[in-house]
């Protein structure tokens, strides 16, 4: 198997510095950008397998830069900031980013959640295709589509569909869920859930305020619905 590529965005020439001579001593190839501008020009040239990204760069910031790589690419994102507060982790979640670090930070700890990035967002999917009325997923090829358009989701996005999917009909919990996707650390953090569940929403249901595929289970977590036969007929009226 060839060495995954790490793109290492971050306008500090010491974190590059250490980064690259922690990876490559692990054996990661890194390309490296010290600004969001410089990170989407790498991109265009190469897709890496992974990008850290840090949040608080001068003109494009790591939040933009994030949004920006999203539509580029699906690796895995894990941003870096000095910043601990839960709405700034909202922000990168929301943004895109699949994992958030803050400096200063341990580099075994650092290097577990790049290898369990890494693992997470391998292409091994084995689940056969799902098809519906108007939902396609085919996990061969990492692929949705809704009402025959192909639909961008995000590593985190996906990972999560996925999960739901080869358990449809059963709930899962938000711990199932965040340890499944987010790693073995997580368990307590279901407003990132949330936030995934919210876009995935948007992204696959005709109404997302009435959900017809993803189901919230109060208290407990969420849990996937195929529709039935019946589904695809015109709705009787209610008496």
């Amino acid at each position: 198997m060839s060495a995954a590529n790490i793109l290492v965005v971050d306008d500090e020439p010491q974190i590059r510095r250490v980064l690259r001579s922690t990876l490559t001593t692990q054996g990661y190839v890194i390309t490296e950008a010290k600004t969001g501008e410089e990170a989407l020009e790498s991109l265009r040239k190469e897709r890496p397998d992974l990008v850290l990204l840090d949040m608080n760069m001068p003109g494009m910031g790591g939040v933009e830069t994030c949004r920006e790589i999203r539509g580029a690419c699906d690796a895995p994102v894990i941003m870096l900031t000095v910043r601990n507060a839960e709405r700034d982790k909202v922000t990168a979640l929301d943004a895109g980013a699949d994992d958030y670090v803050v400096k200063p930070f341990g580099m075994e700890e650092l290097l577990a959640r790049i290898r369990s990035a890494l693992r997470r967002y391998a292409p091994a999917d084995s689940l056969p295709s799902f098809v519906s009325k108007d939902l396609t997923i085919d996990f061969q090829a990492r692929q949705v589509a809704v009402r025959g358009r192909e639909v961008h989701l995000t590593p985190k996005e996906y990972e999560v569909l996925k999960h739901l999917v080869a358990n449809q009909g059963k709930p899962l919990t938000h711990r199932r869920l965040l340890q499944a996707v987010w790693g073995p650390d997580y368990g307590e953090e279901t407003e990132s859930l949330r936030v995934v569940i919210n876009q995935l929403r948007k992204k696959l249901e005709a109404d997302p305020a009435h959900p017809k595929y993803i189901f919230t289970e109060p208290w407990v977590g969420y849990r996937f619905q195929p529709l039935r036969a019946s589904a695809a007929k015109p709705a009787a009226r209610k008496g």
